[in-house]
């Protein structure tokens, strides 16, 4: 599909009708059986809200919220959205009272979307005094307007040549979304993303795999963050299938029941993938635990375009068909390509899930940047381990003397909502943008991002310690489950860590130490020798400033759910070192 010069994200919609129907366009599971959305009632169902949206006075350019979990009804009020001008603000159903009441303001929301009874009463009692007008519900629910009757009174008011004028006067240049990220206030700050910026982005990462119309996609990280959101926009201008993940534990038992060809994930996620494989493995006895450790094993060594020799090619061909084979098997034994980004993925898990034909293709970008910059591609030519891949069609990159990264494109945003000198000081005096990452090229044409600028920080002998690097190499080791790397403006690095429990209580088990609390096995001095020891191999590949020299464990793992990590899985470092203070101040006594 070519991007045309004025095209608008509900161009994808008539782009579908251009191809054959299906019967599963869109699926989600309600009450355990998969409902499926044709690709004709997926149109209607989008006329329908448009037409209600006419029908009881939303106006382009007015802002409608939306907190929802992933379910087809969020791509029928986002092309709803798009089609009658209005904007869409998507929220996370995790959001503070604090920064809903915020964004309500700040953004002006007139009428609000939400999932179920728990998002609507959060927004009702945030809503007070506000400009919302009325909040609506997709699941239906007593007393409270649902999304069903808004198709209702669409069905019955059918605003056509109104809705078509509508269409006819939007730009791709055109405001499209508001989508609120972490600001450095403690507010969060509007990315205002354009219809283009999303269609150029499409349009730059179509032959990222070798999509087809028949393959279905497996989707479950959040819609209102830009990743998933535009990977769907990829999928529907191809016309495959996307099917909803119940939830993030279901998604095991939903790759068997789907058997998708692609799914997009952050790398915390395939970090549990690859760790519960291994733990099964260890598992197994005699001779099945011997071949699945060789496999293993084999796998870490992957090096690609054969460079490992002939000889290692075919032990590979033994592990694929005794071994890989069930790991294929896991993911639903269909697929092609698995995108990772987020933030960085250890190399490690690329090379064995490469030896094991399930290609993971990381890639790079940012809310600003809606969002691809770089991306490793299916073709072998276009990819490279270790790397985020070549910059993408459109995109330019450059690169500050300290190495930060800095963008031009189509696909950079227009701006932060209200904050005009914050935008201003985003990009420089020729209009590039500054990501705040820093990178350099690898073979000419490969992006590596060595860390983000704002993470690194200097010891108090002047050193510069990237953070991010570390704590990858530190993951790999099976004891580990996070880490955190600190020490600014300290005489040296130091890390909190948290094990990795359940290896833990399997290596208990072998050593003779009764397993009692998470509390009481990180103050056993046995166990934290033997986590220092795996610390002190990550040391050996470090520059002698860049040596963990203390640790302190932890006693439970950071989650999204508790605050310490982002809806993307990464590392909210303030509040971790806020939450271990008592922990730092073993490490550092003032």
């Amino acid at each position: 599909m070519d991007i045309i010069e004025n095209f608008r994200l509900f161009d994808f919609l008539d782009h579908l009708k251009q191809m054959p129907l299906k019967e599963d366009a869109l699926a989600a599971k309600e009450n355990g059986i998969w409902r499926k959305y044709s690709t004709q009632e997926y149109i209607d169902t989008v006329n329908f809200l448009s037409y209600a949206f006419i029908q009881i006075g939303i106006k382009p350019g007015d802002k409608i919220g939306l907190i929802s979990n992933n379910r087809p009804e969020w791509n029928f009020i986002d092309y709803a959205c798009s089609q009658t001008g209005s904007i869409n603000t998507p929220l996370y159903p995790t959001i503070s009272e604090h920064d809903l009441k915020y964004v309500i303001a700040d953004a002006g929301i007139s009428y609000f979307f939400v999932s179920d009874k728990t998002a609507y009463d959060k927004v009702k009692a945030c809503s007070e005094n506000s400009g919302i007008k009325e909040i609506y519900t997709f699941s239906k629910i007593e007393g409270i307007p649902s999304l069903q009757d808004l198709i209702t009174i669409g069905k019955n008011n059918p605003h056509i040549e109104a809705l078509e004028k509508i269409k006819a006067g939007i730009k791709n240049t055109d405001l499209a979304t508001l989508i609120y990220t972490s600001g450095t206030t403690g507010n969060p700050k509007g990315v205002m993303l354009s219809h283009k910026n999303f269609a150029t982005n499409v349009h730059a990462t179509k032959d990222l795999c070798p999509f087809q119309y028949e393959w279905r996609a497996l989707s479950f990280l959040p819609l209102n963050h830009v990743y998933e959101r535009m990977l769907s926009y990829l999928y529907i201008s191809r016309g495959m299938s996307v099917y909803y993940a119940e939830s993030i534990e279901t998604i095991g038992d939903n790759l068997k029941e789907v058997k998708p060809q692609i799914f997009v994930t952050v790398p915390r996620l395939l970090e549990k993938v690859y760790e519960k494989i291994v733990t099964t493995g260890s598992q197994l006895t005699g001779i099945k635990k011997m071949l699945f450790y060789w496999a293993l094993n084999l796998g870490l060594r992957y090096e690609q375009h054969g460079a490992n020799g002939w000889w290692y090619e075919f032990q590979l061909k033994i592990a694929n068909k005794l071994i890989f084979n069930k790991w294929r098997d896991a993911l639903g034994g269909n697929i092609v390509g698995i995108v990772s980004g987020g933030s960085a993925l250890q190399p490690r898990l690329a090379r064995v899930f490469h030896a094991a034909k399930i290609k993971v293709l990381e890639g790079y970008g940012l809310t600003e940047t809606s969002p691809v910059i770089a991306v490793n591609c299916y073709a072998d030519k276009d990819e490279k381990i270790g790397t985020v891949g070549p910059i993408i069609n459109n995109v330019q990159v450059k690169f500050e003397e300290d190495g930060e990264i800095c963008v031009k494109g189509p696909n950079v945003m227009l701006g932060y909502y209200n904050l005009p000198e914050l935008t201003k000081e985003s990009f420089d005096t020729d209009g590039w943008f500054h990501t705040g990452d820093i990178g350099i090229i690898e073979d000419g044409r490969f992006l590596k991002i060595t860390d983000r600028k704002k993470e690194m920080f200097k010891t108090s002998g002047g050193k510069y310690i990237t953070p991010q690097i570390t704590e990858n190499k530190l993951k790999e080791s099976r004891f580990i489950e996070q880490a955190m790397v600190i020490g600014e403006n300290e005489k040296f690095p130091s890390a909190f860590i948290v094990p990795s429990f359940t290896f833990l209580k399997t290596w208990c088990e072998k050593h003779n130490i009764i397993y009692t609390t998470n509390i009481e096995m990180i103050n056993n001095e046995q166990i934290k020798n033997r986590i220092m020891k795996e610390v002190e191999l990550t040391n050996e590949g470090l520059a002698q400033y860049e040596k963990i020299k203390k640790i302190e464990l932890l006693p439970k793992e950071w989650s999204v759910e508790s605050g310490e990590m982002t809806p993307k899985m990464s590392l909210k470092r303030k509040i971790i070192m806020l939450d271990n203070k008592a922990a730092y101040n073993r490490i550092y006594p003032s």
